[in-house]
């Protein structure tokens, strides 16, 4: 039986993050001829993040002896990171506000976006005076708001699994289609950004849990599982209903992880993903509000700014991220 721990993780990760990087190059960019990068599967690639932490996170809660210690482990990886992001935005973008320095840090949408994104309530705040245009100053930091409720809502999960785990897979599969009752719902209607909310997510969170908890099987099984998966997305993506996909695309994903064993060593340099993530949209807004995309040749500056996120990412992890952990 193949070993858990033997994954391509490290590489999913940073593949997911360069798609949601390329996709908002496209669109924060404001170069006709980076337009085509729009097409890049940013909604794909953020979906998938959640079916990776709900692999992760449900092996991380089982494999912890104590709630507490489990509580810490998860606010340790997210927290420090995020807090950074939200300070150095506030800060050092001022350097590229229309507005001067006094009335930048004297200003209530400086404090409220500081105080509102602090505590994950981007949607209050999402704006600096002055930067971008009035323009969201990091628009990828919606999911971790997500994220950080996934992190408190496994142990409640647990709650329903009965004793010995008895009711783990019908739980799961309950609270699987009552989100996909609310994403298809508010999709329905129009209210898209409505629907990627945690019901909407929980979904694809969900289809992780059931891979992790169903591994031996889903290993024994994952080629055929690989194919019905795909052929199963295309289904749902023709009738236009998200039925089947969300656990269908989880099997792609982990199916990918447990695959291509020569990728298993990706990440021996460092988990940086997580920095790349929450840096790269303002990084990018930078250089658009610069005007580097526009005087100078885009594809020529799209890789150079390419290197900053990664460089950002990197520093990130090595010099403060790690030290938490």
């Amino acid at each position: 039986m193949q070993d858990i721990a033997k994954n391509n993780f490290d590489f999913i990760r940073v593949l997911l993050a360069f798609i949601v990087f390329v996709g908002h190059l496209g669109y924060l960019s404001a170069s006709a001829d980076l337009e085509f990068l729009k097409h890049s599967p940013v909604e794909v690639a953020v979906f998938a993040f959640f079916i990776v932490s709900g692999f992760l996170i449900a092996r991380s809660y089982e494999r912890t002896s104590t709630l507490k210690k489990y509580i810490m482990k998860r606010l340790k990886r997210i927290l420090p990171g995020y807090w950074l992001v939200v300070v150095l935005c506030t800060v050092l973008l001022s350097l590229v506000s229309t507005v001067s320095f006094a009335e930048y840090f004297s200003s209530s949408q400086t404090h409220k976006y500081f105080l509102w994104n602090s505590v994950f309530m981007n949607f209050m705040a999402p704006n600096l005076p002055g930067v971008f245009g009035n323009g969201a100053v990091n628009g990828a930091l919606w999911t971790l708001k997500i994220e950080m409720c996934f992190y408190f809502l496994v142990p409640v999960l647990f709650l329903f699994f009965g004793k010995n785990n008895k009711y783990r897979n019908i739980s799961l599969i309950i609270f699987y289609f009552l989100s996909l009752a609310y994403l298809n719902y508010f999709e329905h209607i129009g209210k898209v950004e409505l629907s990627r909310q945690i019901p909407g997510a929980l979904c694809y969170f969900i289809g992780g849990m059931l891979v992790y908890f169903n591994f031996e099987k889903f290993i024994q099984h994952k080629n055929i599982l690989f194919v019905i998966a795909f052929v199963t997305v295309w289904i749902d993506l023709i009738l236009k209903i998200k039925l089947f996909s969300p656990i269908m695309i989880s099997i792609i994903v982990l199916y990918i992880a447990y695959s291509f064993k020569f990728l298993n060593h990706f990440g021996k340099y460092g988990d940086f993903t997580y920095g790349i993530y929450i840096f790269h949209f303002p990084i990018i807004r930078v250089f658009a509000t610069l005007g580097l995309f526009t005087d100078y040749n885009p594809y020529f500056m799209g890789i150079i700014c390419m290197l900053v996120v990664i460089g950002v990412g990197i520093a990130s992890w090595h010099l403060y991220e790690k030290k938490f952990l």
